[in-house]
């Protein structure tokens, strides 16, 4: 059974940090591209960033690029997003997803909530 099980989600100021871990299971993980994705309340799924099965190929979009970092560890089937420099408009649930540059997964987690306010 694949399982993705996100964590590492919380209150942060504006201009705060946080580190997103998701830990993998059930599936080949170095096998495949992982991206992140979040839903902010009230709008739809929105792709954050994904990163190839090597590390090689890394894409963001346009409104996270150069705040956050996106970084896997094949030896334990570890997905990681460091995001720095938050905004409120970070605010949403943020999902491990099984999917290349897009919101078409194939596997989701349930998600670790991040919210930035002061």
């Amino acid at each position: 059974e694949v399982q993705l099980v996100e964590s590492g989600g919380g209150l942060v100021q504006p201009g705060g940090s946080l580190r997103l871990s998701c830990v993998a299971s059930g599936f080949t993980f170095s096998n495949f591209a992982m991206s992140w994705v979040r839903q902010a309340p009230g709008k739809g799924l929105e792709w954050v960033s994904s990163i190839s099965t090597r590390s090689f190929g890394i894409s963001y979009a346009d409104s996270v690029k150069g705040r956050f970092a996106i970084s896997r560890d094949n030896a334990k089937n570890m997905l990681y997003l460091q995001m720095n420099s938050l905004k409120p408009e970070d605010t949403a649930m943020y999902y491990c997803a099984r999917s290349w540059q897009s919101t078409d997964y194939d596997y989701r987690g349930q998600g670790t909530q991040v919210t930035v306010s002061s």
